[in-house]
């Protein structure tokens, strides 16, 4: 099935996605923590098609985004033509001057599957951070998210954007593959005259973590942790990691 990432369709997930997330939030809660560091310059590490950046750019904040989907850039683009976007993985990337923080959103952590691709991820956030840089990431708890997921669980979330309706019907399951890797299976669907049409179908493996990870995986990519943050989130409750570059 289509990706809602590329070919047309991340117009869709633009307009799925501003309903299931309330970015004026989203920028108030990073922009403090980035206000109460003394930071007024970041990179955004899957900027997606950039809802979070126009508010970082409102807000003088001197921003760039960073995707590995060009798609999804070009419409990011479009909608904040002034502000720099870079095509590029998080595993490995280099920007060309250093910034003093960086953000990684919508628990894209995530999609770090190994622990060789976590600790590449944090090596090319130290070399592009300037020093004494802060990061600022979320991640799924496995703690407690495996708790609510196991045996399986199903998730329906609609939205109503411009007078179009969407629904999409997700699936969660631990499995045993290694580290601590669950099975997320979701359709979408676009509802019209009461018929809906499957418009693309996504079967993921993604990553959870415990906050013992992420302290040892810190600690051997040279970060000082400074917090661990409780927050909830739409579909379930996350942590929110900030870090300082040593």
């Amino acid at each position: 099935m289509q990706s809602l990432y590329s070919k047309g369709f991340e117009v869709i997930y633009d307009e799925m996605y501003q309903t299931f997330i309330d970015y004026n939030d989203e920028f108030e809660f990073y922009s403090t923590v980035l206000r109460k560091h003394h930071k007024d310059e970041v990179l955004e590490v899957g900027c997606g098609t950039g809802n979070l950046a126009s508010y970082f750019i409102k807000n003088n904040f001197n921003y760039s985004g960073l995707d590995y989907s060009e798609d999804m850039l070009l419409l990011c683009k479009s909608k904040n033509p002034s502000a720099t976007f870079l095509l590029g993985d998080m595993t490995n990337f280099k920007l060309p001057s250093k910034v003093n923080s960086i953000l990684i959103t919508g628990r894209t952590s995530s999609y770090l599957l190994t622990n060789k691709e976590i600790n590449s991820a944090l090596k090319s956030i130290h070399n592009n951070l300037n020093s004494e840089g802060i990061v600022c990431f979320d991640f799924i708890d496995a703690s407690r998210f495996f708790k609510e997921i196991k045996g399986g669980v199903e998730v329906i979330h609609t939205a109503n954007f411009n007078q179009k309706k969407y629904e999409r019907i997700s699936f969660f399951n631990t499995n045993s593959s290694e580290n601590m890797m669950f099975n997320w299976s979701a359709k979408y669907y676009q509802i019209e005259n009461n018929t809906k049409t499957v418009i693309a179908q996504d079967d993921s493996e993604v990553r959870a973590f415990t906050k013992n990870e992420w302290e040892l995986f810190l600690h051997l990519n040279n970060f000082e942790l400074i917090e661990f943050i409780d927050r909830k989130s739409y579909a379930f409750d996350t942590y929110v990691v900030v870090a300082k570059k040593i």
